[in-house]
């Protein structure tokens, strides 16, 4: 081989290099997006992800937020409304306007202007905060502690009025009322028809779970479009890897998905390995998802090759929304989807090692050492 052919070789093997670290920022940084915290950004309306924080100091005119975990530290100067699994206005926290709030748990310990209306499991209005709006609640159990300048309705198994309660006009409620009832200014009046958690919550419940579905089926989507594709090769290595030794693949899954967790728990036992450990923790919890996508694909990407339809696309729709439908059957939802899982990991663990394996061995057999630009991951 002369100089100039070697020299060409490597040429193009740095060219293939650097178009696969960029593929894989690419899918790293989708990946990223999508798991990690979200801050709200100043003037921003909308904010999706796992935690949408309105950090202290901060100021957003309007709060629209559907994610894990919703936290208001600083300030809103307009109306705001969030669907999530906890919802927290904190010691800082200021909604000058309406705030609308759909969760597990709601807690108010800052300042709401408006209208407070919340559909949750628990609604806590704790020692210090203020509401100056009207407020209606639905809820499993409510606990107001604090100030609430105009009128009160609230449907719960159990409301409690604490002792640093200030409720300025009336209170209607639904279900048991407790403690302190001389917080009360104006009148208290049972209303049955308030229920025991009232009609918000049943309303409002099937909604947060529907949005929270296609959240999740569009960023599972964005990834598995991204995967397919950087890598068109290695994707449907996976698919027929899964379709052509189902049991082995599903598993090699499961010895990842025990073996992996292991390994890291060891390397954070010695000081050296603690960052390590986060490290690899991370890019794991980046597996499992690819997985995720990954079996849901291949497996689907099967059934329809058994009819004659072989279109990677559309084996990653009907896949992902097979799984986001199969999801909903109680118990044996759950059960089918970890398989499906399993399979996704382990096809993805082969197709790793395979394509780890075939990079040395063209390395080793390569006269220049530095191996072709070709790769299965192409």
């Amino acid at each position: 081989m002369t100089r100039t052919a070697s020299r060409s070789r490597m040429r193009m093997w740095t060219r293939a290099r650097s178009v696969r670290i960029a593929a894989v920022v690419a899918v790293s940084l989708l990946c990223t997006l999508a798991l990690v915290p979200t801050a709200a950004v100043a003037q921003t309306d909308a904010q999706t992800g796992g935690t949408v924080i309105i950090e202290e100091g901060e100021t957003v005119s309007d709060l629209e937020a559907f994610a894990g975990t919703v936290v208001v530290e600083g300030t809103v100067t307009g109306d705001a409304s969030a669907v999530a699994g906890s919802i927290q206005v904190t010691e800082s926290g200021e909604i000058d306007g309406d705030f609308e709030a759909a969760g597990g748990s709601v807690v108010i310990e800052g300042t709401v202007e408006g209208e407070l209306q919340a559909a949750t499991g628990s609604l806590e209005i704790r020692e210090g905060a203020t509401i100056g709006g009207d407020l209606s609640a639905g809820a499993g159990s409510i606990v107001i502690d604090g100030t609430l300048a105009s009128n009160a309705e609230v449907g719960a198994d159990t409301t409690r009025l604490g002792d640093d309660a200030e409720i300025a006009g009336d209170l209607r409620y639904g279900g048991d009322l407790e403690g302190n009832t001389d917080a009360v200014a104006g009148t208290i009046t049972e209303d049955s028809s308030l229920g025991m958690g009232g009609d918000i919550v049943p309303t409002l419940d099937p909604i947060a779970s529907w949005v929270f579905s296609v959240y999740i089926f569009v960023a599972n989507l964005l990834l598995g479009a991204a995967l397919l594709a950087l890598f068109p090769r290695f994707s449907a290595g996976v698919a027929n890897r899964v379709a052509r030794d189902p049991i082995r693949t599903g598993l090699a899954g499961l010895g990842l998905l025990i073996g992996v967790p292991i390994l890291l728990v060891a390397l954070a036992i010695t000081i050296v390995g603690i960052p390590l450990s986060f490290i690899g923790a991370f890019l794991f919890a980046l597996i499992v998802w690819i997985g995720v996508v990954y079996g849901r694909f291949a497996v689907a990407a099967w059934l329809l090759g058994l009819v004659g339809l072989e279109n990677r696309w559309l084996a990653l729709i009907v896949g992902l929304v097979a799984g986001a439908l199969v999801a909903q059957i109680p118990y044996a939802g759950g059960l089918i989807n970890f398989v499906v899982f399993l399979l996704g990991l382990g096809a993805l663990g082969w197709g790793l090692y395979a394509h780890r394996r075939a990079v040395r061995n063209r390395k080793r057999d390569s006269p220049s050492g530095v191996g072709s630009s070709e790769s299965p991951m192409d």
